[in-house]
């Protein structure tokens, strides 16, 4: 197992962006107007601007979806913006239900920016692509603390660490 120590200072968490090969039943207008039905849906930029904010790129256009606020008496996991899209958006409106084992969705590191998810969704290989806040470190820390796991493909970290293989004959 590899572990490494950092000071939060010198840290950066990086979004973990999802995009979804189909839009299933759903056509782009009427996907639009389902995710009208979540949360306020607006024309907005390729990044979110804050938390609770998710980017959704879907026939050549971004939108700014802002998602109810979460309840306080959710567990700090289930508070994440990820976690609401997954509840909210991919398993209601497109039927996605485990991120992990369902084929239709993938998930590009924040690394690749925004450029990327435009691409994977022009080239056809994808229907719609979701651009996340990023998980800031103080949330992070609230769900270890709290014994919590982190949802799958949340986070994204920079730098990343130079692993391998050694082997020394003794």
């Amino acid at each position: 197992m590899l572990a490494v120590a950092f000071p939060d200072t010198e840290m950066q968490v990086l979004p973990y962006n999802r995009v979804v090969k189909d839009l299933g039943t759903h056509s782009p207008d009427s996907f639009l107007a389902a995710l009208r039905t979540v949360g306020t849906l607006t024309d907005g930029p390729p990044m979110p601007g804050r938390a609770g904010d998710v980017s959704v790129y879907v026939a050549g256009h971004w939108h700014t979806l802002v998602l109810p606020a979460a309840p306080a008496s959710l567990a700090p996991d289930q508070r994440l913006d990820v976690s609401r899209l997954q509840t909210s958006v991919l398993t209601p409106l497109l039927g996605i239900g485990d991120p992990r084992s369902d084929g239709r969705i993938d998930f590009v590191g924040g690394a690749r920016g925004t450029a990327a998810l435009e691409s994977l969704v022009q080239s056809g290989r994808f229907a719609v692509a979701f651009s996340m806040f990023p998980v800031s470190v103080r949330d992070l820390m609230a769900i270890s603390d709290a014994g919590g796991i982190m949802p799958p493909k949340s986070t994204w970290f920079e730098p990343k660490l130079r692993d391998g293989l050694l082997s020394h004959l003794l």
